[in-house]
């Protein structure tokens, strides 16, 4: 549904330095989909100036808001900000009206990535579907197969970065910060049904 909301509203995209007109249809999508208020957004701004990272970000997150509101989602499609959010939740703790950014940052990337286009940001995406697959498969991430997966396909488990994940990997084991085996949880049932 995401990526059918995306692929109607990019082709009626206005040419670039034309005038918008404000469309609610991928607004009003993207709150079903998402359960996020879009509306409540008056663009204050403090979800950007509060964001550790924006200083890597094309698309300041009001931008983001902004651009679903007015149903410009390819403005969103190719840019960098919906990969690069930490999810930290600061722009959420700062929201007088409490939109869930990091909550549509999430939405972004799964219709993007159901639209299979090519992203910029490849190993991001890369890590994000890991992660994901992670959790649907255990109910917690495990981080040696996590790591160990991401470094095979990005090339970084024989690169020059290898001795220094190993290294980190160790101290992290020595301080109980990552465990040898997998654990997984008691109500998988539950954690399927979100997939």
């Amino acid at each position: 549904m995401a990526d059918q909301a995306l692929s109607a509203a990019a082709a009626a995209s206005p040419p670039e330095g034309a005038a918008i007109t404000p469309r609610s249809d991928f607004m009003k999508q993207c709150q079903a989909e998402s359960g996020i208020n879009l509306a409540a957004c008056y663009g204050c701004k403090k979800c950007s100036n509060g964001c550790p990272v924006t200083f890597a970000m094309d698309l300041h997150p009001y931008q983001v808001v902004r651009y679903a509101q007015l149903g410009l989602p390819e403005k969103l499609k190719g840019c960098r900000t919906i990969w690069l959010c930490a999810s930290c939740q600061t722009c959420l703790t700062r929201c007088p009206n409490e939109v869930d950014l990091p909550r549509l940052m999430d939405w972004l990337k799964e219709a993007v990535l159901k639209e299979s286009r090519p992203i910029e940001e490849k190993k991001t995406a890369l890590f994000h579907q890991l992660f994901l697959r992670e959790v649907k498969a255990r109910g917690r991430v495990f981080e040696g197969s996590l790591m160990t997966r991401y470094l095979l396909m990005t090339g970084g488990a024989f690169g020059p970065e290898a001795m220094k994940n190993a290294r980190l990997g160790l101290a992290m084991f020595r301080r109980g910060r990552m465990k040898l085996l997998p654990r997984g949880t008691k109500n998988r049932a539950w954690i399927k049904g979100l997939f």
